[in-house]
């Protein structure tokens, strides 16, 4: 009986080391200058961690569909905006690191995400039509 090669996961790992400030936005936009800002001045000595969703658009006869899955061209734009993100506040002089978090729920994604990195601190970067805040 031979070996069943193993699946490459299509997602990269998602990072899992402790942040004292996580950076969140709801992805429909690249972060605002005063969200960094906020999150350098907020994080003490601990690390930053930047997240923004990359939604599913829901489901067909309960499966998921391709067609409802981010196109290459919004992933491509979400990780720019957190490189970008990134950029920004390791030239402030504080670590960070950041992630693409692929989800239908956004609010649930990002609270797994805070309490998976033992986040103490978080600040929402939203757009203001959708009020993400205050479902967090």
């Amino acid at each position: 009986m031979g070996l069943i090669p193993r699946r490459k996961s299509k997602w990269d790992e998602q990072p899992t080391a402790p942040c004292e400030v996580l950076l969140a936005a709801d992805g429909r936009r690249d972060f605002s200058e005063r969200a960094i800002a906020e999150a350098i001045a907020l994080s003490q000595s601990g690390p930053v961690a930047v997240v923004t969703i990359a939604r599913i658009y829901g489901t067909q006869f309960g499966i998921p569909n391709p067609g409802l899955m981010p196109t290459k061209q919004e992933m491509k734009a979400r990780h720019g905006w957190v490189g970008s993100a990134v950029d920004q506040i390791v030239a402030a002089g504080v670590t960070a690191d950041g992630q693409v978090s692929v989800t239908r729920k956004a609010t649930k994604s990002l609270a797994r995400v805070a309490r998976a990195r033992g986040a103490k601190l978080i600040v929402i970067d939203e757009t203001p039509e959708t009020g993400i805040r205050r479902f967090v």
